[in-house]
This record gives structure tokens, sequence and C-alpha cells, in this order.
């Protein structure tokens, strides 16, 4: 499996709701996920998600609980 390999350059892509992940630079990026302009290795590609990736929640989640914030 290609991830499964260290020698792969990858794209790091996001999708609608804020969520990293990698895809194959080879590859076709899938409908609902865009890239952020980073790529190269496995490890370089991760640490960048970690660098940048601060909140699991999704963007849906984070917007919702601060809208209930302001209810509040």
């Amino acid at each position: 499996m290609v991830f499964d390999r260290d020698d792969v350059i990858f794209q790091v892509v996001i999708n609608g709701e804020e969520q990293y992940s990698l895809w194959p630079d080879y590859k076709a990026i899938p409908a609902g996920w865009r890239a952020v302009g980073m790529s190269g290795l496995k490890k370089d590609c991760l640490a960048y998600i970690e660098q940048h990736w601060t909140d699991m929640r999704p963007l849906s989640l984070r917007q919702k609980m601060d809208q209930d914030a302001v209810v509040a």
C-alpha cells in the first residue's frame, strides 16, 4: 500500500470541515478535498498537519459551539 511507503511524495489536503489528510501526489484529489500547498515525504506532510491542525473538531461543530456560547 502506498501509505506504508516512506519514499512516496504526498500532498496535504483539507476538506470542507477543515479536516486534514495525506494524498498521494500522483493521484487526482477526490471531490470534497483540496490541496493546501504542502507536498513532500510522508513524515514532512505529517509534521505540517500536526502543526496546522490544532483543533480536531470539524468546522461545523466549532461553529455550532461558538453559536451556542453566544446564546448562553
